[in-house]
């Protein structure tokens, strides 16, 4: 638990001297903490220190975990197959990762069907790596139309997942370009679009200046301190 919360206290801590940098409260930003193959028991503890909010790559880990930690709110933040949407809908509160119009609509079906209301995020492949996830941003249009009108879900803003690199800064126009994208769709298309989930562990501060809204982090939380 030491190392724990000297590891949420360390984020916490970049997560305010970014945000004052790009002249925002830390209050602004929602910390999502990663939980992938991490177990129950330490998700617990993380609650148990504060954590209000995680974030699972795949259903099927979710399945287990989610009910295994009560009073928190859970995002899936991972590729999602339509053929899992009616357990998505069923486990989360957030979908981060829509990425196209057929998984808008199947997860607009089974949340009517469960009569919930979820919040979505469209997940936006700004960097085009071929290997992710992710509409292009020329589709970004078409899916956030579309995605703003379905019932059952309610369109909360944008995703991205940056390349791997060794310095952050190099990110830093990939995720202006998403704040750009989201700016641009909210002029054109007249959707509100308040949300930017951008930043993990490793560039997490250079999201945040450049205008995140959460941001997701796993290893700087829960590795070993000696790893952080």
């Amino acid at each position: 638990m030491a190392d724990l919360a000297t590891n949420i206290a360390n984020v916490r801590a970049r997560i305010r001297a970014a945000a004052e940098r790009g002249g925002r409260r830390a209050d602004d930003v929602l910390l999502v903490a990663v939980t992938k193959t991490v177990d129950a028991a330490r998700v617990r503890d993380a609650a148990a220190l504060g954590l209000r909010t995680f974030g699972e790559n795949r259903v099927q880990e979710a399945r287990e975990k989610i009910p295994a930690v009560s009073g928190v709110s859970w995002h899936l933040i991972g590729s999602l197959q339509r053929n899992k949407a009616k357990e998505a809908v069923r486990l989360f509160d957030v979908l981060e990762s829509v990425d196209s119009e057929a998984l808008a609509e199947e997860l607009s079906r089974r949340a009517v069907e469960q009569e919930r209301a979820v919040d979505v995020l469209i997940q936006v492949n700004v960097a085009r790596e071929p290997q992710k996830h992710g509409a292009s941003p020329e589709e970004a249009a078409a899916v956030v139309r579309r995605t703003a009108v379905l019932p059952g879900l309610r369109l909360r803003g944008l995703m991205t997942i940056a390349p791997a690199v060794s310095d952050p800064d190099e990110v830093r126009p990939v995720f202006r370009a998403l704040r750009e994208l989201r700016e641009n769709l909210q002029r054109v298309l007249g959707a509100a679009l308040p949300e930017l989930s951008m930043g993990m562990s490793e560039d997490f501060e250079v999201a945040i200046e450049e205008g995140a809204t959460m941001v997701r982090i796993g290893r700087a939380i829960f590795a070993d301190r000696s790893q952080t």
